[in-house]
């Protein structure tokens, strides 16, 4: 019997399905059976702020120091996502909501085979954010949420990017924390502040809270 639920027809965190004919088909390899070979559990951190808050920055620290360990770990990134599978997406509400439903479908695919999955969007709308924490708990999978919580005066005095400029000019609209909102996490599994930590301690927390919960060996 394996241990993977089988999705929810009625489920109120995604859209109904415009395909007929259509039956889930479970596979003879377990999650438990990925687990052993891989030695670990699959999960998603789900990195949310505000642009420039340095969700990729840590992303990226994270993936580095948890395949240095030996785990298998892939970032899903904003903008790297919106190069492909949602290239067809603006930044509308209705398409910012979509192109966080899709992630948090990948998400889940790629926790299920046992990937500790890294998701850095700024996902402002907490609905969306807790659309995707449900995806993961019907499937029983672990979801963290992580908030970048660094200051917007911090995010536009880095402004990686020349966004916040460009928004501050009017030559962006809809920018979140400008124009636009962001929501912050009502209630996050992991509280970062890169404003007053470094990059190191960051991922050092991260790893910390993943060994702590039993998703990776210490």
């Amino acid at each position: 019997m394996s241990d993977q639920k089988q999705p929810k027809n009625e489920s109120s965190s995604r859209p109904t399905s415009q395909s007929t004919n259509i039956v889930w088909h479970d596979g003879e390899v377990s999650r438990a059976d990925r687990a052993k070979v891989l030695g670990h559990q699959g999960c998603t951190l789900w990195l949310t702020g505000l642009s420039g808050s340095g969700k990729s920055t840590v992303g990226v620290a994270l993936e580095h120091a948890l395949n240095a360990r030996g785990v298998l770990a892939y970032r899903l990134d904003g903008d790297n996502v919106r190069h492909g599978l949602n290239a067809n997406l603006g930044f509308g509400a209705d398409d910012r909501k979509e192109n966080i439903r899709r992630i948090g479908e990948v998400a889940k695919l790629f926790a299920d085979a046992g990937v500790v999955t890294i998701s850095s969007f700024i996902s402002p709308y907490q609905a969306d954010r807790d659309q995707v924490r449900k995806i993961h708990e019907d499937a029983g999978l672990k979801f963290l949420e992580v908030f970048i919580n660094t200051p917007i005066e911090i995010c536009e005095q880095r402004d990686p990017k020349g966004l916040y400029k460009k928004a501050r000019a009017g030559e962006i609209k809809g920018f979140t924390g400008i124009d636009d909102p962001y929501e912050l996490p009502k209630d996050p599994e992991i509280d970062l502040k890169t404003g007053e930590n470094t990059i190191e301690q960051s991922v050092e927390q991260l790893v910390a809270e993943l060994t702590k919960r039993g998703l990776i060996n210490s």
